[in-house]
């Protein structure tokens, strides 16, 4: 049975004090485990600080991005070691934000998942459609091309780390939500999609997570489908309360 997973993605938000704020507040809140894996993502400035705080507690840490370079004259970048060393486990990779803002491609975002997979870091690897492909019925041609170009020989032995997010873009920070069918429908198809791409073991195996202004009112109802094993929270995961309410209505 898949793990549900609830990573909170902070974005460019929170200095190093009120990152250490918000993790002690989020330990707080949450108590014992659920029995949900539990991820925060802070920027990069706070990774270190923020390792501190949840060491040898069930909330684990992960980065915003990285580099596929081991290390270089890459000014502004920040290599998969580098991210280990300060105690993540997880990064994402090709957010829809990085895609929109940043020129990343289904080339770059497999070049990064690599160097991601090579030092031993799990990657969440993001997918999704924006509103004029969702209302133009693009929807599942834009998701077939994320993930198949993003996952360009990949092993099955490389995907059992690995953790996909779709994210419909109309759906983030707009307070709109794909319903739950709807999100099921696309978490279906992927893991149909990962069974012709891989086998029916690894696409069973792989979680699949919901991204897409999740609050604690729609949490559970997410939560409950089939295909969808946890989310990847933006502005939700910004506050203790909120961001654990999520966690609870998990099951």
């Amino acid at each position: 049975m898949r793990k549900k997973i609830i990573a909170g993605n902070w974005k460019m938000y929170k200095n190093s004090a009120e990152a250490v704020a918000l993790v002690e507040g989020l330990k707080k809140e949450l108590g014992a485990p659920n029995g949900v894996e539990v991820v925060v993502c802070p920027p990069f400035v706070n990774l270190t600080e923020v390792a501190k705080v949840v060491a040898g507690t069930h909330i684990a840490l992960g980065a915003q991005n990285l580099f596929w370079e081991t290390e270089g004259a890459f000014t502004g970048e920040i290599s998969g070691a580098m991210v280990k060393a300060t105690g993540a486990e997880y990064v994402i990779i090709g957010h829809s934000e990085r895609r929109q803002f940043f020129g990343e491609t289904n080339a770059t975002v497999n070049k990064r998942l690599k160097a991601a997979l090579k030092v031993g870091l799990k990657p969440i690897v993001c997918v999704g459609e924006n509103l004029a492909e969702r209302e133009g019925g693009k929807t599942f041609d834009v998701v077939k091309d994320h993930i198949t170009g993003s996952l360009v020989d990949l092993t099955k032995e490389e995907m059992k780390t690995l953790v996909i997010a779709y994210e419909p873009v109309w759906a983030i920070g707009t307070g709109k939500t794909a319903t739950s069918a709807q999100a099921q429908e696309v978490h279906k198809f992927i893991r149909d999609l990962l069974v012709k791409m891989f086998d029916q073991t690894t696409a069973e195996a792989t979680r699949i997570q919901y991204g897409g202004s999740v609050k604690p009112e729609n949490a559970a109802e997410l939560m409950s489908q089939p295909d969808i094993d946890g989310a990847l929270v933006g502005g939700a995961s910004l506050k203790a309360d909120s961001f654990a309410a999520i966690i609870k209505n998990t099951k």
